[in-house]
């Protein structure tokens, strides 16, 4: 892995884990699927538009376009959705912890549903996510967290990871920034229907409302997609997704930066053991593609 590849690994971490913090400004003052569906249609016209004028064709190959539906619907849709409605009672720093456990669960699912082999480091991952993870929950429960909201974004990364594994193997190549921006506007048609029809439209306009909309279009929601699409064609699936283990630790310090949210003892205990968790799984895989 070159100097490049972790500058652009680091720049994905921190991209993605700011957006959980940005969210929740947003969702203070708006309605959240309407902003996040006008968010997306102004993220993937910007990113139609730049592809077509590089020279990127949107005439995809049939599983393209099929990986392009289903990461708009699975990831855009449903993951970002049910996560925009989740924050407005659910922390930022809860929701990117959720989240952050996608790598513990396609390698779970990897290794119960499609019998992919998984080593004794790999396993020592699960478990050690597993245990973060009880740890963080058992104490937000304790003290009054939204249940309802937190089921929303176990849902939402559920519908994550299944995106993630039905995708596998299907890159963008030459059209990656016309494929980044068409699941943007496959997203914005979800839920655009649902934003219309379940809330009230009306908005409060203030300052932190339009720059956090702004950064969010723009930073997490198109560059840090372009970016870790260029990672993972750089260095490949397995190894992008080693940075995912910084994912925890940034959500949380950046939520307590921008939110001021509270870091409790349990949080950082759970998040360390978290981290630990989902490098070993992912330097499991990464010596098992070795040994392959």
């Amino acid at each position: 892995m070159d100097v490049r590849a972790i500058l652009m690994g680091l720049a994905f971490v921190v991209m993605w884990s700011s957006a959980f913090s940005s969210a929740r400004i947003i969702v203070a003052d708006a309605p959240p699927l309407t902003a996040l569906a006008l968010r997306f249609l102004i993220s993937g016209l910007i990113g139609v538009a730049i592809a077509r004028a590089l020279g990127q064709s949107w005439h995809l190959s049939r599983g393209q376009w099929g990986a392009t539906v289903l990461f708009g619907v699975c990831q855009n849709a449903i993951y970002l959705g049910l996560n925009f409605v989740a924050m407005q009672t659910v922390e930022a720093s809860l929701a990117s912890i959720v989240a952050s456990t996608m790598p513990l669960l396609v390698a779970l699912a990897g290794w119960v549903v499609f019998r992919e082999r998984l080593s004794l480091l790999g396993f020592a991952g699960l478990v050690a996510g597993t245990i973060g993870v009880v740890i963080i929950m058992g104490a937000r429960i304790g003290a009054g967290v939204d249940l309802f909201g937190l089921s929303l974004t176990g849902i939402g990364v559920l519908g994550l990871t299944f995106a993630t594994l039905a995708v596998r193997g299907t890159g963008g190549g030459k059209n990656m920034l016309m494929i980044v921006g068409l699941q943007m506007l496959v997203g914005a048609a979800v839920l655009a229907p649902f934003g219309l029809w379940l809330e009230d439209p009306s908005v409060t306009l203030s300052t932190p409302l339009v720059l956090a909309f702004v950064y969010t279009t723009l930073i997490p929601g198109l560059a840090a997609t372009l970016v870790w699409f260029h990672l993972v064609d750089r260095i490949g699936m397995v190894r992008a997704a080693t940075f995912h283990f910084l994912n925890p630790f940034f959500g949380v310090l950046i939520a307590a930066i921008l939110l001021n949210e509270a870091v409790r003892a349990a949080d950082l205990v759970g998040v360390v053991i978290i981290m630990l968790g989902i490098l070993a799984v992912q330097m499991a895989k990464v010596r098992h593609r070795k040994h392959s």
